[in-house]
C-alpha cells in the first residue's frame, strides 16, 4: 500500500510520485482504494472503488487497521518533513521493522516521458508484477569486520524482495515478466556509512534481430506488437511485385537493407512458439512404431531476439537514515548520523523493556476492565428481564381479575333482568 501522509501538506509533486510509485507497484496493490475510519467500516458495507482518498484526518493507526483485513504487507509512506525533506518509509505490517530514507533526487514519470524521443506508452505491462534486480546490495567484505552493517544488508534486501512476488527460472514464462524495477546500491567507503540506492523503473521489448526492416514489418507476430495500427501494413498498391518493396531502397520511404541492426542492450536466443496439431490415436500409433514422422517437430524453432529497456519511470535516489523496531515507532535499531555507546544502549535497552512492561500492564487492565463491563451487562439484562417477566405476570394477573369482574357484573345483570 502506497500512502503519502498528510495529504494537502507535500504538495503536488509528491503526491504525483505517490501515484508513480503506486503505478509502479502494480498490480499487488491497493490502486484504487478509498481509506477510511475505523468507525466508518461498520456503516459501509464495502469499501468504495472511486479512487484513493488520503485525507488530512488520516493517521497511521487507521492504514495499519485496514493492512490485516486487506492482506497488505508492507506499507509506503510518503511525507515531507518541516525542513522540506521529503521522506519515504518502507514498513512491514503488522509489528515492523521500519526503513526510513530520505529521498534526495526524483523524477516523476512525466518527465521521463518527456526526455524519450519514442516513449513507452501504458499497455498490458502492468498486468503482471515487475521483475526485481537487485545490484551491490550486499559488499563482500568480512561480517566480522563490521557486523551491523552486514546485518542492515541483509535486513534491506529481505524487504525489497518480499515485496514481489517470487520466480523460478524453470516453471515462470518469460511472456509474463514486461518490466524491471532496477535497485542500485552505490558503493562508499567504510568510514562513510552511508546506504544510498537508485531505484529505476524499465519496460522490457524485443524484437526480431538480423532480419531487414520489411521483412519484419510482414512478420504477424510484429504487427500485433506494434501500437499504431493504422501504419501497421506497408501501402503495397502502387507497386507491382512484392520483390519491388523489398529491394527497392526508395520504395515506401524507407532506407536501405543496413538498417538490419537494432540499437539493443542484449541479444538473446529464445524458443519460438509454435502452433501444434492435434493428433489422432492412428496418427500417435504411427509416430510410436517408427512408420510417420511429425512434421511439426521438424526443424529448428531458435530466433534471436533483440532485448531493449525502455525507461517508465519514476527514478528515486534514496538514503537510508533509520530503521526502527515497530511500525514507524519503536527502538531505534541503526541511525546514520547517531552513534551510541555500549552504555547508552544498555540504557536504552532497559527504557524499551520497562515500556514494554508497563504496556503489558495496562492491556491486562483494560482487558480486566472490558470482562467486568461484560459481565456486568450481561447481569443488567438478566435483571431487566426478569423485571420484564414480573410486569408480564402482573398484566395478565391484571387482566385475569378484571375478566372476573366483568363476568360477576353480567350475571348481576341478567338477575336483575328476570
Amino acid at each position: 500500500m502506497v500512502i503519502r501522509m498528510g495529504a494537502g501538506e507535500v504538495g503536488p509533486s509528491i503526491t504525483q510520485l505517490a501515484k508513480d510509485v503506486r503505478a509502479m507497484m502494480e498490480p499487488d496493490t491497493a490502486s484504487r482504494l478509498k481509506v477510511c475510519f475505523p468507525a466508518e467500516i461498520h456503516s459501509r458495507a464495502k469499501v468504495a472503488h472511486s479512487g484513493v482518498q488520503e485525507r488530512k484526518a488520516n493517521k497511521l493507526k487507521d492504514y495499519i487497521s485496514m493492512a490485516g483485513p486487506l492482506g497488505v504487507s508492507h506499507l509506503l509512506l510518503f511525507s515531507r518533513s518541516n525542513s522540506g525533506n521529503t521522506n519515504l518509509r518502507v514498513a512491514l505490517a503488522p509489528r515492523g521493522p521500519t526503513l526510513h530514507f530520505r529521498v534526495d533526487n526524483y523524477s516523476l514519470c512525466k518527465d521521463v516521458t518527456k526526455a524519450q524521443k519514442h516513449p513507452r506508452g501504458g499497455g498490458k505491462e502492468y498486468q503482471t508484477a515487475p521483475l526485481l534486480v537487485m545490484n551491490n546490495m550486499k559488499t563482500q567484505q568480512d561480517a566480522s569486520s563490521d557486523p551491523i552493517r552486514k546485518q542492515l544488508e541483509d535486513l534491506t534486501t529481505t524487504i525489497f524482495q518480499n515485496m514481489f512476488p517470487q520466480i523460478s527460472p524453470q516453471t515462470t514464462p518469460l511472456s509474463s515478466i514486461h518490466r524491471i524495477m532496477l535497485l542500485n546500491r552505490e558503493l562508499s567507503n567504510a568510514e562513510d556509512g552511508t546506504f544510498v540506492l537508485n531505484l529505476r523503473h524499465y519496460a522490457i521489448t524485443t524484437k526480431q534481430t538480423g532480419v531487414p526492416r520489411r521483412i519484419r514489418r510482414l512478420d504477424p507476430k510484429e504487427q500485433r506488437q506494434r501500437q499504431k495500427k493504422g501504419s501497421a501494413i506497408p501501402n503495397l498498391s502502387r507497386l507491382e511485385d512484392v520483390s519491388e518493396y523489398l529491394l527497392d531502397p526508395s520504395a515506401a520511404g524507407f532506407t536501405s537493407a543496413s538498417e538490419t541492426e537494432l540499437d539493443t542492450d542484449a541479444e538473446v536466443e529464445v524458443l519460438e512458439a509454435q502452433t501444434r496439431r492435434v493428433l489422432s490415436k492412428k496418427q500417435v500409433q504411427k509416430l510410436r512404431d517408427g512408420k510417420s514422422k511429425d512434421r511439426s517437430s521438424g526443424g529448428s524453432n531458435v530466433e534471436k531476439r533483440a532485448v531493449k529497456l525502455v525507461e517508465l519511470g519514476p527514478r528515486m535516489k534514496l538514503r537510508l537514515v533509520k530503521v526502527e523496531e515497530g511500525v514507524c515507532e519503536g527502538k531505534v535499531m541503526w541511525n546514520e548520523f547517531v552513534t551510541k555507546s555500549k552504555a547508552e544502549e544498555q540504557e536504552m535497552d532497559q527504557k524499551w523493556a520497562q515500556r514494554r512492561k508497563e504496556k503489558e500492564e495496562r492491556r491486562k487492565e483494560q482487558r480486566a476492565n472490558v470482562e467486568r463491563k461484560r459481565r456486568l451487562n450481561a447481569n443488567t439484562r438478566a435483571n431487566s428481564n426478569g423485571d420484564r417477566a414480573e410486569d408480564e405476570e402482573m398484566e395478565d394477573r391484571w387482566d385475569s381479575e378484571d375478566s372476573d369482574v366483568d363476568d360477576v357484573s353480567l350475571e348481576d345483570g341478567a338477575d336483575e333482568g328476570e
